[in-house]
């Protein structure tokens, strides 16, 4: 199948067939669904090779991405993943950037938003964690036509041409059903840490409380996010472990479960205290392990971020229809079936261009 052949099939001309494999310039929205079912029906791939020599330069995405050292380590995980989806198609004539930004700074993202503005890449991935400064950067994509898709969270309003992600409400259900499992009778209260500014933590905590509320349980609501943006100290979650004396239970609705851990050892010690948190980065690997965290929630923030460039690619390159939502799994680990750390992401030592 060519796409002279195409065009034929579907009684347009050739620049027609081509504006929509390139997701360019304006076509009848019945002559597009009828290319596109004949490029679907056919199973059409275009040659990427010869896409990019027709365009005489390669292709290049950004990414936007927070620095690997925060949320330990979590971004590194991230990283990963787009590192292993840039490998597979570097071959290919794509190019992709990396740019790193310190997220407990508004400003930092802004100079990352523009710097990617200023590129004017083919296509660009991001986590929008917090919508006040993340919306405003997606419209100006959208204005200058630059598809984007979303790893990690949504944004409400957005349109990515991809979305990939958990189900943040059914995550804190979730964790509020395991939590209720470990302590068994509930006769205290359980609490839940989240930050406010973020979208899709504010949905892992929704999910909670529901759950929380359907059973009859007390609840305690903890922002663990201080005004200048940083997470609670140790001393601070002491100080606030200490406060809640009925307490049998925690939620942690982020990477930093391990720092409540270590907060909490002495509760735990006594016994009947149980804690429920996110992501298998190493200090909650060990921890895990240990005995210390009862159960981790797990994205594959590798595979997220991998899926979100190759989403990019497919659509972009290939001019191939991609799913609008995929929704990652909701992974469980506790002691019994934690994989080893060599089933963990390895350190990211360089950087993808720069």
């Amino acid at each position: 199948m060519t796409v002279r052949e195409i065009a034929k099939l579907a009684g347009v001309s050739i620049g027609t067939v081509d504006r929509v494999l390139h997701n360019r310039g304006r076509v009848l929205p019945e002559t597009d669904a009828k290319i596109r079912a004949i490029i679907d029906k056919y199973h059409f791939i275009p040659n990427p090779i010869a896409r990019r020599l027709k365009r005489n330069k390669a292709y290049r995405f950004c990414a936007l991405v927070p620095q690997r050292n925060l949320d330990s380590g979590y971004w590194e995980q991230v990283i990963h993943g787009i590192k292993s989806g840039a490998d597979e198609v570097a071959s290919l004539g794509i190019e992709t950037e990396i740019i790193e930004f310190n997220h407990y700074d508004p400003a930092a993202f802004r100079r990352g938003a523009r710097q990617i503005l200023t590129r004017e890449p083919d296509g660009v991935i991001l986590a929008p964690l917090f919508p006040d400064i993340a919306r405003p950067f997606t419209v100006s994509l959208q204005k200058k036509g630059i598809p984007y898709t979303f790893f990690d969270a949504d944004l409400p309003g957005a349109k990515p041409i991809c979305a990939i992600g958990q189900d943040s409400f059914r995550g804190g259900y979730l964790a509020g059903k395991l939590l209720h499992l470990f302590i068994g009778k509930i006769t205290g209260s359980v609490a839940v840490l989240y930050d406010p500014r973020s979208y899709h933590i504010g949905r892992r905590r929704d999910g909670f409380l529901s759950y929380s509320k359907e059973q009859g349980i007390k609840t305690v609501i903890k922002n663990y996010a201080r005004r200048d943006g940083m997470v609670l100290s140790n001393r601070e979650i002491t100080g606030f472990l200490k406060k809640q004396e009925n307490l049998q239970g925690v939620f942690v609705s982020y990477a930093d479960v391990h720092q409540i851990a270590d907060a909490a050892e002495a509760r735990r010690k006594k016994g009947n205290f149980f804690i429920v948190g996110y992501d298998l980065v190493p200090a909650n690997h060990k921890l895990l392990m240990e005995g210390r965290i009862d159960a981790i929630i797990s994205q594959r923030p590798q595979e997220q971020s991998r899926q979100a460039l190759l989403s990019l690619y497919r659509y972009i390159v290939l001019g191939s229809s991609i799913d609008p939502a995929v929704e990652m799994p909701l992974d469980i680990y506790v002691r019994e079936n934690i994989p080893d750390e060599n089933g963990l992401d390895s350190p990211i030592i360089d950087k993808i261009k720069g």
